[in-house]
């Protein structure tokens, strides 16, 4: 029997981690997985020690605030797994966590991966010589990745993005207008503030502000917002009570791609769904906002120009970005009008947006599930 190890501390690596178990399964049967899971992990045969949210906390500032709490489980997980031992320990994203429960359970003797890189080509690349110390292979989503490991003699392979597999090179706006019930000869703007309840309370007040100048300019203009859990919807439904009661906005529980995929522009935190809406070739607007002491702290260590990931992938500025102070309804407004105008650059996006989309879809599940077994046997 495989034993296998695995810690995944929010949406995005529950999504990963549940490919990477159904692939390694695939190839063999007998393995079990237990660690931090989702419930997409759970619902592909995980034992949860503790659930994902629990590491489900954004930024630095915020992380302190749970500073013992995380402490105390990651004390537990390395006592587990030291006294258990598995064949692999795989720690999916959650560089702060992950790096450290991998640094200690290497140094017991335990082979270990890291999937998804971390950021440290963007920002603290000092992390490097910790990456180094912690993993036996770093599994990457993106190319540049894998180069910039090369060149700084960590173990690396990219593997590609499993939603570049997932998402078909063209997606239909009817059909998932459809599946919504949403008019298929409507303009709508989906709105994504975020799937952590961090992101929300920035960024659900802006949203709505931004729907009402948008309205204001295009009144035909509908508006469609998912949300993730309960918690994160009744968050956003406060900041519409207090800042636009009277504008309506088709609330969805889950189905955020299918929202994407039926929007003609969607308005987003800057994160993983930024890969969604360009693998749906969706135009979109980004933004974010940090808490001012975290945003401070991040601009002085950042090394980027640029910050959404269809940006960073093509190297240039692909889509509109307002971050922090620069992140305005006026700003948001203008932006996501541009697009509704202007047809022709829509197009011209969308074909840029096809091109990495290309480059991305590679297998990813399969992939990195024959980079850990092979790991196993060496």
């Amino acid at each position: 029997m495989t034993r296998i190890g695995i810690v995944a501390g929010e949406a995005s690596g529950d999504l990963l981690g549940a490919g990477l178990i159904q692939a390694i399964k695939a190839r063999q049967p007998d393995a079990v997985f237990e660690g931090i899971a989702g419930p997409r992990m759970i619902e592909q045969g995980c034992k949860a020690i503790f659930p994902a949210e629990k590491l489900a906390v954004m930024g630095i500032v915020e992380v302190l605030g749970h500073y013992l709490q995380l402490r105390n489980i990651r004390s537990q997980l390395i006592r587990h797994f030291i006294d258990n031992p598995p064949d692999v320990f795989i720690g999916i994203d959650s560089p702060d966590f992950n790096l450290g429960l991998e640094v200690r359970l290497k140094q017991a003797g335990i082979t270990t991966v890291h999937y998804v890189s971390p950021s440290v080509w963007a920002w603290r690349e000092y992390r490097v010589g910790k990456i180094r110390k912690a993993v036996d292979l770093i599994l990457t989503l993106f190319p540049f990745e894998e180069e910039f490991y090369k060149r700084h003699q960590i173990p690396a392979r990219f593997v590609g993005h499993p939603l570049a597999d997932m998402i078909a090179l063209d997606s239909d706006i009817r059909e998932a207008r459809t599946s919504l019930g949403l008019s298929e000869d409507k303009t709508i703007i989906a709105l994504l503030p975020g799937s952590r309840t961090t992101e929300l309370r920035q960024l659900a007040g802006l949203f709505i502000q931004t729907a009402i100048w948008c309205r204001q300019r295009r009144p035909d203009l509908q508006f469609v917002a998912p949300f993730i859990n309960d918690e994160t919807r009744r968050i956003f439904e406060k900041s519409l009570a207090e800042f636009a009661p009277e504008i309506r906005v088709t609330l969805v529980d889950g189905r955020s791609r299918e929202v994407m995929a039926a929007a003609d522009v969607v308005l987003l935190a800057s994160g993983t769904a930024t890969l969604e809406g360009m693998l749906l070739k969706r135009p979109m607007v980004v933004a974010y906002r940090l808490a001012p002491l975290t945003y401070r702290i991040a601009k002085r260590l950042l090394k980027i120009d640029r910050y959404s990931l269809p940006n960073l992938l093509a190297g240039k500025p692909l889509v509109p970005e307002f971050i922090q102070d620069e992140a305005t309804p006026d700003n948001l407004g203008k932006a996501i009008l541009e697009y509704l105008d202007n047809p022709s650059s829509v197009a011209a996006l969308k074909e840029q947006y096809n091109q990495i989309h290309r480059v991305l879809r590679r297998h990813a599940n399969e992939d990195a599930a024959e980079a850990v077994l092979a790991l196993i046997n060496r």
